[in-house]
């Protein structure tokens, strides 16, 4: 914990007693009053006793280390440690200002939770604290503790089944594939023929086939295979519930989710079915100029991914031209995004092209109505625009599921939905 050591100094209290002592015992000696005079003795008395008692130890306020990762929100802990009382105020960008006072123990220190009620996901700052100690007519400040930066992991929605391309991959894995091979599922029992296992020779069905021997029969199966999907997150841009704040106008609130918050949802909802599943997930962004996580499954490459949607963030102005990044041959990709302009429209033509299933999941909020004329105009325009996008994807044959606070459970309905699809198109026994 990086502490800040702060000196103590007077209250201006011991000056004030001094003050009302010696205006009490000049009135008494004035007025003849000796009772009014001795009223003014104590006061006098306690201001140079205090003056003579030396300063406690200094004040020591620092903000406990913490992971750098939080899947809980953005919480931070105050360490405060010398004095009798403490005055804290905590500041935080779009919360209320919070204050409160409470006692410091003789031995030792106190720690404050701090803890902030925020919808917003990736790197996000703690809140900032300003304290103010006191201890008998000595006080201390320490202001600005905190206002670090945390990284906060976006949460799962539950899903049951998402959908995964008919064409599998590998030679292991929770999925039956076409190919002839080790596996759980029965394809038929076929004469023995060069190259079959012995240990696959099913002697029931050649003893009732062949009584003499003459052929052995072997069981053959399907191969086991995993699926491999791409999530592509779209972080050109970050637009909330609120058009007047698009542009950079104005400051987004804490309590409502923003398009790259609902990307980051939906993408590790979707990266968690399929790991869970036993496939395989790999990550683009498209906002940043980093290297694709290849496609992987386990805990641990979960816990990859989650970082990396966490990181997503709009670098600059979005660009115009996107260029596709590379995906597997057999990979099926997850896009999510706003569609707000013609790039990602021609992105995914390209990839289906190309042979790649693809999934577009729309993260635009649900946008609040807008007072103002000439921006519900461009509002209006740029909406249709969108519409007309996504519906020709989806005359194309391409799915669009709306992922939105109004349409989350909708939205795992038809992802669930279309799981079921791709199943029977799999299914071709």
């Amino acid at each position: 914990m990086a502490a800040v050591r702060r000196a103590w100094h007077e209250a201006g209290r011991h000056e004030a007693a001094l003050v009302a002592g010696i205006v009490l015992l000049l009135a008494g000696l004035a007025f003849g009053r000796a009772d009014v005079a001795l009223l003014g003795l104590p006061a006098m008395l306690g201001a140079v006793f205090a003056r003579t008692r030396p300063a406690p130890a200094p004040l020591l306020v620092g903000e406990q280390p913490a992971a750098d990762e939080s899947l809980d929100g953005i919480t931070s802990a105050i360490r405060v440690s010398g004095g009798e009382l403490a005055h804290v105020r905590v500041t935080a960008p779009g919360h209320r200002t919070t204050e409160f006072v409470a006692r410091l123990p003789t031995q030792g220190g106190r720690t404050f939770t701090l803890e902030l009620a925020s919808r917003r996901t990736g790197p996000q700052r703690t809140a900032l604290a300003d304290v103010r100690g006191y201890s008998d007519g000595w006080e201390c400040e320490a202001p600005g503790v905190g206002d670090s930066t945390r990284l906060v992991l976006p949460t799962v929605t539950p899903l049951t089944r998402v959908p995964v391309p008919r064409r599998l991959r590998g030679l292991t894995g929770p999925r039956v594939s076409r190919r002839f091979g080790d596996g759980s599922e029965l394809r038929d029992v076929h004469p023995f023929v060069p190259g079959d296992r012995l240990k696959r020779i099913d002697w029931r069905a050649t003893a009732r086939r062949s009584p003499d021997l003459d052929t052995l029969y072997v069981r053959r199966t399907f191969a086991d295979a995993e699926a491999a999907v791409m999530l592509v997150v779209d972080s050109r841009d970050d637009v909330g519930p609120d058009v007047h704040t698009w542009r950079g106008f104005g400051e987004s609130r804490v309590d409502e989710a923003s398009s790259l918050d609902l990307a980051r949802t939906a993408a590790a909802s979707v990266a968690q079915a399929l790991v869970a599943h036993g496939d395989r997930v790999g990550l683009v962004d498209l906002g940043r100029n980093v290297r694709a996580l290849p496609p992987a499954t386990g805990r641990r490459h979960l816990r990859r991914v989650l970082h990396g949607l966490a990181l997503a963030a709009p670098a600059g102005e979005p660009s115009a031209r996107v260029r596709g990044p590379q995906v597997p041959a057999d990979a099926m990709i997850y896009l999510f995004s706003t569609m707000l302009d013609d790039a990602i429209a021609h992105l995914v033509r390209t990839w289906r092209s190309m042979g790649h299933p693809v999934v577009v999941v729309d993260t635009l909020p649900d946008v609040r109505p807008v007072s103002q004329p000439n921006l519900a105009i461009a509002w209006r325009i740029v909406g249709l625009e969108r519409r007309l996008r996504l519906d020709g994807l989806a005359r194309e044959g391409v799915p669009v599921v709306r992922w939105a606070a109004s349409g989350r459970t909708r939205a795992a309905a038809t992802l669930d939905a279309l799981a079921r699809v791709a199943a029977r198109q799999r299914d071709w026994r």
